[in-house]
């Protein structure tokens, strides 16, 4: 069996590349190749199983990883704009949501229309076939798989990182792009839930409760990372948008054996100070006020409650006898509460990869390999990883377009 191109992996990044490419190249034979029988399974348990598609706003700077002009490069090649008017040519339309986030009503709506799109301009989908190696060939590569070799001219590695392994992205692709001759940027998991130590479990006291937060991440001493968001309480430690979005820089702190702590500041934007003098205006304004009640109208109730039993302050004590001393105390816990982070949830549970292929090896202008003539690398294998909001997906949609773009090009 033999093709031009041969795609292997049928998630977001394969499914554009190979649509892209037909369209580019309409006698390029182009073939898909995916373990699952029914392939596209990280799609359809995005976003809530909605599909975040993309974000009203996409920059360089919503990414880490590799080299931010190559990444910039890549998504100027197929910005939102374009990414918008392609799922509305397909039959999909993308409303906006909350930090401009664009969904889809349906993940499936949008798995069966690529998937729909791709049988229209030509692609071969082949499922249920587990790639187990790629190899140079006289003429190409040849793809080693259960069911037999296929044989072809290009081959475009699609497989993911090793976020959601159960959805095929279990790092065999980053294997066999290591064999091609490819350095590996040491991954960790991103876009993680957060595991806190249990010493003393506020997060199991207040798992389910749901609050504005700003995290910062200290490494050696010192801030490096600061994230505002939505923070969940969870048995296990913290989840929400705040949590997620550290979390990589978390992780690649700790990968690079740094000293590293993290504190959440449930005052967004707001100084020591200026809490510092709320509480001494309120005592003013109304002395017979508890303190509990005071910190109620800053944070959840139950939030409330289980700081002032870790401050040992009790509760019914008003802001007229509240000393100097608690109200620091206070106001120290609203802007620099310590989260003993031990670890994340893993790849099982991670919506995205750090680390990967470097950027430094691919061509910008078509996802070629640098090291490897005729290999194109596209989607979350690269060391390149969004925060969340839908940013992932776009770098998918993008690399797969300037891969499909180069592919289809005669010659």
């Amino acid at each position: 069996m033999s093709f031009d191109v041969a795609i292997v992996g049928a998630g977001a990044a394969g499914l554009a590349t190979a649509i892209f490419t037909r369209r580019a190249g309409r006698s390029t034979a182009v073939a898909l190749l995916d373990g699952a029988a029914r392939p596209g399974a990280k799609i359809l348990v995005s976003g809530g199983s909605r599909c975040n598609v993309t974000n009203v706003a996409v920059t360089d700077r919503d990414f880490c990883g590799g080299r931010r002009s190559i990444i910039r490069r890549v998504l100027r090649g197929f910005p939102v704009a374009d990414t918008v008017a392609f799922f509305h040519a397909i039959g999909v339309d993308l409303h906006e949501e909350a930090n401009g986030k664009l969904f889809a009503n349906r993940a499936r709506d949008v798995l069966e229309h690529l998937l729909g799109e791709a049988a229209a301009v030509g692609a071969t989908l082949l499922p249920g076939r587990r790639v187990l190696d790629v190899r140079r060939a006289d003429e190409g590569f040849r793809i080693v798989t259960a069911q037999g070799d296929v044989h072809a001219r290009a081959v475009v590695l699609a497989t993911g990182g090793r976020a959601l392994p159960k959805s095929g992205s279990d790092g065999a692709g980053l294997a066999i792009a290591e064999r091609l001759g490819h350095t590996i940027v040491p991954t960790t998991p991103a876009l993680a839930p957060l595991l806190l130590a249990d010493d003393d479990p506020v997060h199991r006291e207040l798992s389910g409760v749901s609050q504005d937060v700003e995290l910062a991440l200290w490494v050696d001493g010192a801030v490096g990372v600061r994230v505002t968001g939505a923070l969940l309480w969870t048995h296990f430690g913290v989840s929400g948008p705040a949590a997620l979005d550290i979390s990589r820089h978390w992780l690649r702190a700790q990968l690079n054996g740094r000293a590293v702590a993290m504190t959440a500041s449930f005052c967004p934007g707001r100084r020591f100070e200026q809490i510092d003098a709320e509480w001494i205006a309120r005592a003013a304004a109304r002395p017979t006020s508890t303190a509990l009640s005071a910190l109620g109208t800053l944070v959840p109730a139950a939030v409330a409650g289980a700081l002032m039993r870790r401050l040992t302050i009790h509760e019914s004590l008003t802001l007229a006898h509240l000393s100097k001393e608690h109200r620091h105390v206070l106001t120290h816990a609203l802007v620099e509460w310590p989260l003993p982070v031990i670890g994340s949830r893993g790849y099982t549970h991670a919506e995205a990869t750090a680390g990967g292929i470097a950027l430094t090896e691919i061509d910008p202008a078509t996802m070629e390999s640098r090291v490897c003539p005729g290999l194109y690398l596209v989607g979350e294998m690269l060391d390149v990883d969004g925060r969340l909001g839908g940013f992932n997906f776009q770098w998918a949609w993008s690399s797969g377009f300037v891969a499909g773009r180069g592919l289809g090009r005669p010659g």
